[in-house]
């Protein structure tokens, strides 16, 4: 990689690679590295992970520098594709042309020879030709040299790509082993503090008489939970600027309607498979579990008289009375991991390629729905 990052790097410089539509950022050579990086460093931390003292904690941060590792490469391999496409054209659109003029050169190739020199136009024609072919020249050989450099800007994309694709695999591996430890470590877990002990016969009345989410989250606001642990400091000095659970796109926003017609009050966001989910602000376990259709639904208490509604998940995290810190992990998505080949088809397709897991998000105050975008700073793009 060294020796492609040294190359590419002197491509840079000359101004090839950024000659095209492709700014700075946008560089292959600079994402790859970018990924790399963040590999390594992930890599380093899950081996450390082992003997920390927050397993979870490292757990968590592990694999999510693996996500944004996967993120780099995804940008990067893209680029790359984009690249070799655009080159590819260049030559196809040049190819012609180049060809055309060989064939005009030949043609006119000046002509020494006794008969040339005799004939009525020969010297003439043979002068203006060699002064034709002496003014093109120059032009050609820095076209030639042109298509050299870019010849050998397709060789290191190539290359780099070859060498990610090594770098990736052992990525994939690597954050899917993160998950399962993160999941192991999570069940583990005893030392968070608790704000209440579930009572499971009223938990179940409660499920069993809701027909409906709101239904269950409003029952679920008004039920007593009495302890021995202060109530969570008020957010309402961070309101609009959580960050997301999760990184993804807006597929549907407050209230707007789906294909079928039905208007939910909070928002629909899609995700990638397998991401992990995270509380963005200290928060009580107040429900973890399945719920009618919604799949696997975690429901935090960040304050007083604040509910935050997750469902759509695969696993769910936490015990219902735990206090759990911010940026703690709750759960992760559904899905398949993509295999290598999947990946990087998905990744030259484009970065939106993969979102196919929904996360609903809803937030109550006082019982009722309220615009998530009130807390969260990740709104509508």
């Amino acid at each position: 990689m060294k020796r492609l990052r040294a190359a590419a790097f002197g491509l840079v410089l000359s101004g090839t690679i950024l000659s095209g539509p492709m700014a700075a950022q946008d560089n292959p050579a600079d994402l790859a590295e970018a990924a790399l990086v963040q590999f390594n460093d992930a890599h380093g931390a899950l081996q450390a992970a082992e003997s920390a003292t927050d397993r979870v904690k490292a757990l968590t941060g592990v694999v999510r520098a693996y996500e944004d590792g996967l993120e780099a490469m995804r940008a990067g391999l893209r680029q790359v594709a984009l690249r070799e496409t655009e080159l590819s054209r260049e030559f196809a659109d040049e190819s012609g042309q180049f060809a055309q003029l060989l064939g005009v050169l030949i043609s006119m190739k000046p002509d020494a020879s006794p008969e040339a020199l005799v004939h009525p136009g020969g010297p003439l024609g043979q002068a203006r030709a060699g002064m034709l072919v002496s003014a093109v020249t120059p032009s050609m050989q820095a076209e030639v040299e042109d298509i050299r450099v870019r010849l050998e800007e397709m060789q290191i994309l190539r290359e780099l790509q070859s060498e990610a694709l090594a770098t990736l695999s052992r990525g994939l591996q690597d954050v899917q082993q993160a998950r399962t430890d993160l999941s192991q470590a999570m069940s583990d877990r005893t030392d968070l503090p608790r704000r209440f002990t579930a009572d499971p016969e009223r938990m179940q009345t409660l499920l069993d008489s809701s027909e409906t989410l709101e239904a269950f989250a409003s029952g679920l606001a008004i039920m007593d939970v009495v302890d021995g642990v202060p109530p969570i400091t008020d957010p309402n000095s961070t309101r609009g600027n959580w960050p997301m659970p999760v990184p993804g796109k807006m597929l549907r926003g407050y209230n707007e309607t789906d294909a079928a017609g039905v208007k939910r009050p909070g928002w629909l966001w899609a995700t990638r498979p397998l991401s992990l989910v995270t509380t963005p602000w200290p928060a009580t376990v107040r429900y973890k579990g399945p719920f009618l259709d919604y799949g696997n639904v975690i429901i935090l208490e960040p304050a007083n008289d604040v509910l935050l509604i997750l469902a759509g998940l695969d696993e769910v995290y936490g015990e219902i009375g735990a206090v759990l810190p911010a940026d703690t992990a709750v759960g992760l998505m559904g899905g398949a991991a993509p295999d290598l080949d999947a990946f990087v088809q998905n990744a030259t397709q484009g970065t939106g390629v993969g979102l196919s897991e929904t996360l609903y998000i809803e937030v109550r105050e006082g019982g009722q729905p309220v615009n998530p975008e009130r807390w969260f700073a990740g709104g509508p793009l």
